[in-house]
């Protein structure tokens, strides 16, 4: 049997260039019926570029595809779908007036009667039984515009099931989807690759890529690096190949600084979101905070920063009550916010690195209707030169940088105004290993600055490896604080599972 007929996907000496950079060079990947194939590497490594071939969307420069043996030409996404090449994308697609049904079946609507005669009870019983297959409970005839972003993935999953598809392509499928439902996945997964499904997941998380993949490549700067089973690799092992160096630990040593406490809350109430929220941070130290989705904590950190009202309970700064109703309230007494979604509430993509830097401290470049461009240019040159933020100029676009370098673009801004307490909503959420490492130095500088965090992160090795203590939640409720001696993430779960 040639090598081409023992996989069903067989990628060799694939190359693309933009404007003279090479986005790939010379790579290679081979793809058995039924495994679960993880393609791992760096943001810019050329996984997105790769997958853009694979699926129609870029036509490459050079190099052989063969798909079950015969070589493999698409003309478009229509055409690739058709050879049974599906993917979820990690953005999700979806039309919000559609039902859940007319978007799984988008562009392969079935017909009755006469062409254009729509038959719209056998989509939405196909739909429904797919969706009962995968163990998920949706009402088909739903606009999707209704959904949670966790619901709209599970339809994305769903869309590409439809399609009969013999290889899936998955993108971060997991980055917005709750522990409950990434083992829903996984399930589906399983009975997927039992029947021949061959799947490529793309996924910055090491613990999933470790429990769900047979096969892991590894790509990186747009070259082939190594291609290993799963079973032969460590973390440690897996993030130097992808880095092209060791990373001695990816959690800095935290430094005990013994501050003063600088935010308390006591009894934190909202109405139908949670309730007898208390906690202290000091100085220098860093509060995890873990929950499953819906627990509650990005409405808390909302709360404490006055995006949202609370009901009840009390909040003070160093020591003195302070009344806080909107973010200029918390920004005055010296609390910093960084959202969970950068995209849509961290920068504005359209607007240049530095203008986004100083973006929430304006009113020090400006006199009268004028800003004072030289002297912005140079504050938003020191925080990118601080924080390592990797741009080829400082009006380049936040929208062309890379997920890292978006999250520094977002600390810089918050830290402009000079805070004292940082509430940093996954502050990881998207991005590489190696950038990730970067931003926990970063985090670790603050602390040693003495700033005060709280973070908030579905990643439990992240907390773990960060936090001084753990405050846990439970359908927002608090469940209880562990030290950094009694947090696992065993525990964690224990204390986060609803009870």
């Amino acid at each position: 049997m040639s090598q081409s007929q023992e996989y069903i996907l067989d990628v060799r000496g694939l190359s693309k260039t933009f404007s003279g950079i090479k986005a790939l060079d010379n790579v290679q990947l081979a793809v058995r019926k039924g495994e679960v194939h993880a393609l791992m590497g760096e943001n810019g490594a050329g996984k997105s570029t790769f997958m853009k071939i694979l699926i129609g969307l870029l036509k490459p420069d050079s190099g052989d595809i063969f798909f079950e043996g015969a070589p493999l030409q698409v003309k478009n996404v229509h055409d690739s779908l058709k050879k049974g090449i599906s993917m979820i994308h990690q953005e999700i697609l979806m039309v919000p007036e559609l039902t859940v049904a007319q978007n799984i079946f988008l562009g392969r609507e079935t017909t009755r009667f006469m062409p254009g005669w729509l038959d719209d009870q056998t989509i939405y019983r196909k739909a429904n039984e797919i969706l009962t297959q995968m163990g998920v409970s949706l009402d088909v005839r739903t606009p999707m515009k209704y959904l949670s972003v966790a619901e709209m993935q599970m339809v994305e999953i769903a869309k590409a099931i439809s399609n009969d598809a013999k290889v899936i392509i998955m993108d971060e499928p997991t980055s917005a989807i709750s522990d409950k439902e990434v083992a829903t996945l996984f399930s589906i997964i399983n009975d997927l690759t039992k029947k021949g499904v061959a799947i490529i997941y793309i996924s910055h998380k090491m613990d999933e890529i470790f429990t769900i993949a047979d096969t892991i490549t590894v790509l990186r700067d747009g070259r082939y690096i190594a291609t290993h089973s799963a079973t032969e690799l460590d973390t440690n092992r897996l993030i130097s190949l992808m880095v092209g160096r060791e990373i001695d630990s990816l959690f800095p040593d935290a430094v005990e600084l013994g501050g003063q406490e600088a935010i308390s809350v006591k009894n934190l109430g909202r109405k139908g979101s949670f309730s007898g929220i208390s906690f202290t941070v000091k100085a220098g130290e860093i509060l995890g905070m873990a929950g499953l989705m819906g627990a509650g904590r990005t409405e808390i950190a909302r709360a404490i920063f006055g995006l949202d009202r609370f009901d009840e309970g009390e909040i003070a700064v160093n020591g003195n009550l302070v009344s806080i109703t909107c973010p200029q309230d918390a920004m005055q007494h010296g609390i910093g916010y960084v959202s969970e979604d950068r995209k849509a509430l961290g920068f504005i993509p359209n607007m240049t690195v530095k203008e986004n830097i100083t973006l929430g401290n304006l009113s020090n470049y400006t006199q009268g209707l004028f800003i004072q461009q030289k002297q912005e240019a140079k504050i938003a040159s020191e925080v990118a030169e601080n924080l390592r933020i990797k741009t080829h100029t400082l009006d380049q676009k936040v929208a062309n940088l890379s997920g890292g370098n978006q999250q520094k673009v977002v600390i810089g801004k918050v830290l402009l105004a000079s805070p004292r307490i940082i509430i940093l909503d996954e502050p990881t959420r998207g991005i590489d290993i190696g950038a990730k490492s970067e931003i926990y130095k970063l985090i670790r500088q603050l602390t040693a600055s003495g700033i005060a965090v709280i973070m908030i992160s579905s990643e439990l090795p992240e907390l773990v490896g960060m936090s001084n203590r753990i405050l846990v939640l439970s359908e927002g409720k608090q469940t209880t604080i562990l030290s950094k001696q009694e947090a696992t993430q065993e525990t964690i779960m224990a204390h986060a599972m609803p009870h």
